[in-house]
């Protein structure tokens, strides 16, 4: 199996992208594999709603193909997609019925197609699993329906990593392009970004702020950014808070909450929200050794979540949702005590625009380049970012978030059992360490004399995503995910 190699052209056809597209409130444990199939069933009965067949539709059948297919029970695929199907949404529905509305579905073999029309359906056999790779993209699926007049209708979509989801590229493009044509700072690289910042004698922020203008007011921003930070942070408590297995079959053992006792030496909760557990730990002396470890709580906490078909933010995807809000949250406990959420505003705005230019200038999918897309960006996010909140200039921001790429070049996606547990968990805490360290390294360089420009490890990042194997491309075939199995865990 070769895979599907891409030219780069190809790839970037997205001129400018929000920050609200690089951080997605939704449900794990996979942004490409759970968050897109979903997000691609709703587009799905849109298109029947559209086209005025949805109460026609007599029975249905999906296929998943490549990626999809080779990892997609491990990550939920099938139920996010019945999920979207039913008419439920990532942002808004209540988690914690997830499992009933599925065994309901497989025990009554009936779904109820956006909640308005009750079709006969086969769990098992209506959801099919191909190991052919559709052209494109490594994560492509089919969606199949059969009308009552005996006609039929299908429709296709590639998800193509961060919860982004298409038809045809070019379609797409015209599309994204018209919708940011407004944009005021067009960027395609980093030297753009820089470029822009010099001529405006504007923060990184600044320069994102005036795009976002063009899209929403500042109210909208504000309350949306609020809204996400609100949902990381929330996540970092849930998953620092509950104890047990995860579920999938690895028995993997929590280990967030037992990290967040030692931590702060108590036996049983003083706090009654996320809010009160962040002010506790400010309030602690933090050493060197536990500031390792609290960066490490932070970030599986947030993958411990996500790995339980949790509420998590894509930053810029799921699998990498703790490496940010680890390092947002060391910032706002450790570092500065007087930080509050326009520091995070600030940091998400640098964030965001970071991690746009990798997705304009390589790819963000685990299945199109390794894990270097996922862990290795958002680690280059949030370096950037905390380099910009500690008074860095913009090229040391920049510094920063290529020393974090720089040394995630040709991490393999290979997850055991198909499953976002191991090594996608321990990876985010090492991602958001390295963060740190990257920020730390630019601060004290001359940027001026860097040897190598952000927009060269984008490009290099892209190469060795098209030289990688097929097998080391999330799809199980290769690494931990052969040489370690069930019976060893």
């Amino acid at each position: 199996m070769s895979g599907i190699k891409l030219k780069k052209s190809e790839m970037k056809k997205i001129e400018c992208i929000s920050v609200f597209d690089m951080l997605k409130i939704g449900v794990g444990p996979s942004s490409s594999h759970t968050l897109g199939p979903w997000r691609a069933s709703q587009r799905w009965i849109e298109e029947l709603k559209d086209a005025n067949i949805l109460h026609k539709v007599k029975n249905i059948s999906v296929h998943l193909h490549g990626s999809l297919s080779l990892t997609g029970i491990g990550h939920a695929t099938d139920i996010a997609t019945v999920l979207g199907l039913c008419g439920h949404d990532p942002v808004t529905m209540d988690t914690s019925i997830i499992n009933s509305e599925i065994d309901k579905i497989k025990s009554s073999k009936k779904l109820d197609l956006d909640k308005s029309n009750l079709i006969d359906f086969d769990f098992k056999k209506d959801i099919e699993f191909h190991h052919d790779f559709l052209e494109f993209h490594p994560n492509g699926m089919t969606y199949v329906a059969h009308l009552e007049n005996g006609d039929k209708t299908e429709s296709s979509f590639f998800s193509i990593g961060g919860g982004f989801v298409v038809k045809e590229e070019r379609e797409n493009a015209k599309q994204k392009i018209e919708e940011f044509k407004s944009f005021p700072f067009s960027i395609e690289k980093a030297t753009d970004l820089e470029k822009f910042c010099k001529e405006e004698n504007k923060t990184i922020a600044e320069i994102v702020m005036e795009n976002e203008r063009s899209l929403r007011s500042d109210e909208e921003i504000h309350n949306e950014l609020k809204k996400i930070w609100e949902t990381m942070l929330e996540s970092m408590y849930i998953g620092s808070h509950t104890e047990g297995e995860l579920p999938g079959g690895l028995r993997v053992t929590r280990r967030a909450a037992k990290m967040n006792k030692k931590l702060l030496e108590e036996l049983h909760n003083t706090y009654d929200s996320p809010q009160e557990w962040m002010e506790t730990i400010r309030k602690k002396e933090v050493r060197f050794r536990q500031i390792l470890q609290w960066v490490s709580c932070f970030a599986i906490s947030v993958n411990e979540v996500n790995a339980s078909l949790g509420r998590v933010v894509t930053a810029p995807t799921n699998g990498s949702s703790g490496t940010l809000p680890a390092v947002m949250m060391y910032y706002m406990t450790i570092e500065n005590h007087k930080a509050d959420f326009e520091d995070m505003k600030r940091f998400m705005l640098v964030a965001g625009e970071i991690g746009s230019l990798f997705k304009k200038g390589a790819t963000i999918s685990a299945a199109m380049g390794g894990c270097q897309a996922e862990i290795g960006v958002s680690s280059a996010m949030a370096a950037g970012a905390l380099t910009d909140l500690m008074g860095g200039s913009t090229e040391q921001a920049l510094m920063a978030s290529e020393i974090a790429m720089e040394h995630h070049l040709g991490l393999t996606c290979d997850p055991i059992a198909g499953l976002v547990q191991v090594p996608c968990i321990e990876r985010n805490s090492m991602g958001a360490i390295k963060a740190i360290n990257a920020a730390e390294i630019a601060m004290e360089s001359d940027a001026s004399k860097a040897k190598v420009p952000l927009d060269k490890v984008i490009n290099t990042m892209w190469e060795t995503a098209q030289d990688m194997n097929t097998k080391y491309k999330e799809t199980s075939e290769g690494g931990l995910a052969v040489n370690v199995g069930l019976s060893d865990c």
